[in-house]
Protein backbone atom coordinates (compact mmCIF):
# COMPACT_ATOMS: atom_id res chain seq x y z
CA UNK A 1 0.00 0.00 0.00
CA UNK A 2 1.36 3.68 -0.84
CA UNK A 3 1.55 6.10 1.55
CA UNK A 4 -0.54 9.59 1.42
CA UNK A 5 2.19 12.28 1.22
CA UNK A 6 0.73 15.85 1.94
CA UNK A 7 1.89 18.48 -0.85
CA UNK A 8 0.56 22.32 -0.55
CA UNK A 9 -2.99 21.66 0.18
CA UNK A 10 -3.31 17.85 -1.74
CA UNK A 11 -2.93 14.69 0.00
CA UNK A 12 -1.69 12.42 -2.82
CA UNK A 13 -0.05 9.17 -3.39
CA UNK A 14 3.76 9.41 -2.86
CA UNK A 15 4.38 8.25 -6.37
CA UNK A 16 2.30 11.45 -7.55
CA UNK A 17 3.94 14.23 -4.72
CA UNK A 18 6.20 16.20 -6.21
CA UNK A 19 7.64 19.98 -6.35
CA UNK A 20 9.58 22.23 -8.42
CA UNK A 21 13.10 21.88 -9.33
CA UNK A 22 13.47 25.19 -8.60
CA UNK A 23 11.80 25.29 -5.09
CA UNK A 24 14.83 26.79 -2.87
CA UNK A 25 15.22 23.87 -0.70
CA UNK A 26 16.53 21.89 -3.26
CA UNK A 27 18.52 24.49 -4.96
CA UNK A 28 19.83 26.74 -2.18
CA UNK A 29 18.68 24.56 0.96
CA UNK A 30 16.63 27.22 1.87
CA UNK A 31 13.90 25.43 3.79
CA UNK A 32 13.50 24.57 7.63
CA UNK A 33 11.97 21.09 8.54
CA UNK A 34 10.56 19.32 12.05
CA UNK A 35 9.90 15.66 12.73
CA UNK A 36 7.08 14.54 14.97
CA UNK A 37 7.15 11.08 16.55
CA UNK A 38 4.09 9.24 16.77
CA UNK A 39 3.27 6.15 19.47
CA UNK A 40 0.10 4.31 19.56
CA UNK A 41 -1.18 6.65 16.98
CA UNK A 42 -0.72 10.14 19.30
CA UNK A 43 1.67 12.89 18.12
CA UNK A 44 4.30 13.54 20.78
CA UNK A 45 5.62 16.73 22.14
CA UNK A 46 3.39 18.31 19.55
CA UNK A 47 3.22 21.85 20.61
CA UNK A 48 6.63 22.19 20.93
CA UNK A 49 8.01 21.23 17.50
CA UNK A 50 4.91 23.97 15.97
CA UNK A 51 6.83 26.43 18.46
CA UNK A 52 9.95 25.52 16.95
CA UNK A 53 9.20 25.96 13.47
CA UNK A 54 7.17 28.88 13.48
CA UNK A 55 11.09 30.77 15.82
CA UNK A 56 13.08 28.88 12.65
CA UNK A 57 10.68 30.38 10.11
CA UNK A 58 10.91 34.07 11.64
CA UNK A 59 14.64 33.74 11.77
CA UNK A 60 15.30 32.98 8.87
CA UNK A 61 12.40 36.03 7.48
CA UNK A 62 10.24 33.32 5.78
CA UNK A 63 6.75 33.10 5.37
CA UNK A 64 4.49 30.95 7.08
CA UNK A 65 2.60 28.61 5.03
CA UNK A 66 -0.71 29.21 4.27
CA UNK A 67 -2.03 25.74 5.85
CA UNK A 68 0.42 26.56 9.10
CA UNK A 69 -2.98 27.30 11.91
CA UNK A 70 -4.05 23.56 10.26
CA UNK A 71 -0.81 21.56 10.51
CA UNK A 72 -2.35 19.90 13.74
CA UNK A 73 -5.44 18.34 11.82
CA UNK A 74 -2.74 17.63 8.97
CA UNK A 75 -1.02 16.04 10.76
CA UNK A 76 -3.83 13.42 12.24
CA UNK A 77 -5.36 13.24 8.84
CA UNK A 78 -1.97 11.97 7.80
CA UNK A 79 -1.72 9.66 10.94
CA UNK A 80 -4.95 8.35 10.07
CA UNK A 81 -4.77 8.30 5.74
CA UNK A 82 -1.97 5.77 6.41
CA UNK A 83 -3.14 3.72 9.23
CA UNK A 84 0.34 5.09 11.59
CA UNK A 85 0.55 3.23 14.71
CA UNK A 86 4.35 4.10 15.69
CA UNK A 87 6.84 6.16 13.53
CA UNK A 88 7.25 9.65 12.62
CA UNK A 89 6.07 12.43 10.83
CA UNK A 90 8.04 14.46 8.58
CA UNK A 91 7.37 18.02 7.78
CA UNK A 92 9.12 20.54 5.72
CA UNK A 93 8.48 23.99 4.60
CA UNK A 94 10.58 25.74 1.83
CA UNK A 95 10.81 29.34 0.29
CA UNK A 96 8.89 27.71 -2.37
CA UNK A 97 9.88 28.41 -6.15
CA UNK A 98 10.33 31.41 -8.92
CA UNK A 99 10.64 29.48 -11.98
CA UNK A 100 14.48 30.14 -11.85
CA UNK A 101 17.37 29.77 -9.71
CA UNK A 102 18.82 33.42 -8.27
CA UNK A 103 19.98 34.15 -5.31
CA UNK A 104 17.83 36.65 -3.86
CA UNK A 105 14.92 35.84 -2.26
CA UNK A 106 11.65 35.90 -4.19
CA UNK A 107 8.99 38.08 -3.27
CA UNK A 108 6.63 36.62 -0.85
CA UNK A 109 3.57 38.29 -2.23
CA UNK A 110 4.25 36.10 -5.57
CA UNK A 111 6.32 33.56 -4.60
CA UNK A 112 4.35 30.89 -1.66
CA UNK A 113 6.17 28.77 0.55
CA UNK A 114 6.47 24.77 -0.04
CA UNK A 115 4.60 22.78 2.44
CA UNK A 116 5.32 18.99 2.69
CA UNK A 117 4.77 16.19 5.24
CA UNK A 118 5.11 12.55 4.75
CA UNK A 119 4.88 9.77 7.72
CA UNK A 120 7.36 7.00 7.97
CA UNK A 121 6.46 3.62 10.08
CA UNK A 122 8.78 2.24 12.81
CA UNK A 123 7.22 -0.13 14.62
CA UNK A 124 8.06 -0.59 18.21
CA UNK A 125 10.07 2.76 18.26
CA UNK A 126 9.55 2.80 21.51
CA UNK A 127 11.31 -0.38 22.14
CA UNK A 128 14.47 0.12 20.44
CA UNK A 129 16.91 -2.91 21.27
CA UNK A 130 20.05 0.00 21.67
CA UNK A 131 17.76 1.61 24.73
CA UNK A 132 19.11 -1.54 26.21
CA UNK A 133 22.66 -1.82 25.36
CA UNK A 134 23.97 1.55 24.51
CA UNK A 135 25.40 3.20 21.36
CA UNK A 136 29.03 3.95 20.43
CA UNK A 137 30.65 7.44 19.20
CA UNK A 138 33.06 9.00 17.92
CA UNK A 139 34.29 12.46 17.52
CA UNK A 140 34.86 14.88 15.00
CA UNK A 141 35.05 18.54 14.20
CA UNK A 142 31.97 20.88 13.95
CA UNK A 143 32.53 22.78 10.82
CA UNK A 144 28.64 23.61 10.47
CA UNK A 145 27.54 27.35 9.93
CA UNK A 146 27.04 29.25 12.96
CA UNK A 147 22.89 29.18 13.15
CA UNK A 148 22.41 25.90 13.77
CA UNK A 149 19.62 26.39 16.36
CA UNK A 150 17.54 27.14 12.98
CA UNK A 151 16.43 23.40 11.97
CA UNK A 152 17.33 24.22 8.66
CA UNK A 153 17.83 21.14 5.56
CA UNK A 154 21.46 21.93 5.65
CA UNK A 155 22.11 18.24 6.52
CA UNK A 156 25.11 17.18 4.46
CA UNK A 157 27.69 17.67 6.86
CA UNK A 158 25.53 15.35 9.65
CA UNK A 159 24.85 13.20 7.24
CA UNK A 160 28.64 12.95 6.66
CA UNK A 161 29.36 12.50 9.95
CA UNK A 162 26.64 9.68 10.63
CA UNK A 163 28.80 7.67 7.42
CA UNK A 164 32.12 8.46 9.45
CA UNK A 165 30.66 6.91 12.32
CA UNK A 166 29.39 3.83 10.40
CA UNK A 167 33.28 3.55 8.64
CA UNK A 168 34.23 3.09 12.13
CA UNK A 169 32.22 0.65 13.59
CA UNK A 170 30.08 3.11 15.64
CA UNK A 171 26.64 4.34 15.54
CA UNK A 172 26.39 8.25 15.73
CA UNK A 173 29.01 11.34 16.04
CA UNK A 174 29.64 14.09 18.53
CA UNK A 175 30.45 17.40 17.11
CA UNK A 176 33.60 19.33 18.92
CA UNK A 177 34.47 22.82 18.22
CA UNK A 178 37.52 24.03 20.38
CA UNK A 179 38.05 21.39 22.44
CA UNK A 180 34.08 21.67 23.65
CA UNK A 181 31.29 19.11 22.32
CA UNK A 182 28.48 20.99 21.03
CA UNK A 183 26.35 18.36 20.10
CA UNK A 184 25.45 14.89 18.29
CA UNK A 185 24.89 14.71 14.48
CA UNK A 186 21.00 14.79 15.22
CA UNK A 187 20.49 14.73 18.72
CA UNK A 188 21.57 17.01 21.88
CA UNK A 189 24.64 15.29 24.12
CA UNK A 190 24.91 14.72 27.86
CA UNK A 191 27.02 13.39 30.28
CA UNK A 192 26.00 12.20 34.20
CA UNK A 193 29.40 12.71 36.11
CA UNK A 194 28.81 12.04 39.87
CA UNK A 195 25.10 11.66 39.56
CA UNK A 196 24.77 15.31 37.94
CA UNK A 197 23.59 15.44 34.52
CA UNK A 198 25.91 17.90 32.35
CA UNK A 199 24.70 19.25 28.59
CA UNK A 200 25.57 22.26 27.30
CA UNK A 201 23.34 25.90 27.57
CA UNK A 202 21.60 27.06 24.56
CA UNK A 203 22.90 29.12 22.56
CA UNK A 204 23.15 29.75 18.38
CA UNK A 205 25.75 26.55 18.45
CA UNK A 206 23.33 23.53 18.87
CA UNK A 207 19.47 23.17 17.90
CA UNK A 208 17.38 24.13 20.73
CA UNK A 209 15.92 20.52 21.29
CA UNK A 210 12.23 19.90 21.96
CA UNK A 211 13.37 16.26 23.71
CA UNK A 212 16.30 18.04 25.15
CA UNK A 213 13.72 20.63 27.24
CA UNK A 214 11.15 17.93 27.96
CA UNK A 215 14.11 15.41 29.17
CA UNK A 216 15.78 18.37 31.22
CA UNK A 217 12.07 19.56 32.65
CA UNK A 218 11.59 15.82 34.02
CA UNK A 219 14.92 15.28 35.16
CA UNK A 220 14.39 18.58 37.72
CA UNK A 221 10.79 17.52 38.37
CA UNK A 222 12.41 14.19 39.57
CA UNK A 223 15.06 15.73 41.96
CA UNK A 224 18.40 15.16 39.32
CA UNK A 225 21.04 17.40 39.25
CA UNK A 226 21.14 19.23 36.44
CA UNK A 227 23.76 21.44 34.98
CA UNK A 228 23.94 23.56 31.33
CA UNK A 229 27.26 24.42 30.45
CA UNK A 230 29.86 23.37 28.04
CA UNK A 231 31.68 20.34 28.13
CA UNK A 232 35.22 18.86 27.00
CA UNK A 233 35.71 16.04 24.89
CA UNK A 234 38.40 14.60 27.72
CA UNK A 235 35.32 14.95 30.31
CA UNK A 236 33.02 13.13 28.37
CA UNK A 237 35.55 10.39 27.86
CA UNK A 238 35.85 10.46 32.20
CA UNK A 239 32.18 10.81 32.58
CA UNK A 240 30.04 7.81 34.47
CA UNK A 241 27.37 8.04 31.67
CA UNK A 242 26.58 9.93 28.75
CA UNK A 243 23.19 10.29 26.55
CA UNK A 244 21.90 11.54 23.54
CA UNK A 245 18.31 12.64 23.29
CA UNK A 246 16.15 13.22 19.77
CA UNK A 247 13.07 13.29 18.77
CA UNK A 248 13.05 9.69 17.30
CA UNK A 249 15.76 8.66 20.02
CA UNK A 250 13.85 10.07 22.71
CA UNK A 251 17.08 9.06 25.30
CA UNK A 252 19.59 7.25 23.90
CA UNK A 253 22.58 5.82 26.47
CA UNK A 254 26.10 6.11 25.33
CA UNK A 255 28.73 3.35 26.04
CA UNK A 256 31.34 4.18 24.31
CA UNK A 257 33.12 7.50 22.58
CA UNK A 258 36.29 7.76 20.51
CA UNK A 259 36.95 3.76 21.78
CA UNK A 260 37.37 4.93 25.06
CA UNK A 261 34.59 2.90 27.11
CA UNK A 262 32.06 4.83 29.95
CA UNK A 263 31.76 3.46 33.17
CA UNK A 264 31.12 -0.53 32.71
CA UNK A 265 30.28 -0.44 29.25
CA UNK A 266 26.91 -0.64 29.84
CA UNK A 267 24.14 1.76 29.98
CA UNK A 268 24.26 3.31 33.81
CA UNK A 269 20.85 4.82 35.57
CA UNK A 270 20.64 7.42 35.19
CA UNK A 271 19.77 7.73 31.24
CA UNK A 272 17.25 4.53 31.68
CA UNK A 273 15.51 6.52 33.96
CA UNK A 274 15.08 9.45 32.40
CA UNK A 275 14.10 7.64 29.15
CA UNK A 276 11.27 5.48 31.16
CA UNK A 277 9.68 9.05 32.52
CA UNK A 278 9.90 11.12 29.49
CA UNK A 279 7.92 8.01 27.52
CA UNK A 280 5.84 7.49 30.28
CA UNK A 281 5.37 11.33 30.70
CA UNK A 282 5.27 11.94 26.87
CA UNK A 283 2.98 9.32 25.88
CA UNK A 284 -0.10 10.94 28.84
CA UNK A 285 0.33 14.55 27.00
CA UNK A 286 -0.07 12.70 23.43
CA UNK A 287 -2.25 14.49 20.81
Amino acid sequence: MTRTVYVNGDYLPEEDAKVSVFDRSFLMADGVYEVTSVLGGKLIDFDGHLARLERSLGELDMQKPEAFDDLLEIHRELVRRNDLEDGMIYLQVSRGSAGDRDFIFPDPEEVKPTLVLFTQSKPGLADSPAAKTGIKVISIEDIRWGRRDIKTVQLLYPSMGKMMAIKAGCDDAWLVEDGFVTEGTSNNAYIVKDGKIITRQLSNDILHGITRAAVLRFAREAQMEVEERSFTLDEAKAADEAFITSASQFVMPVVEIDGVTLGDGAPGKVAPRLREIYLDESLKNAI
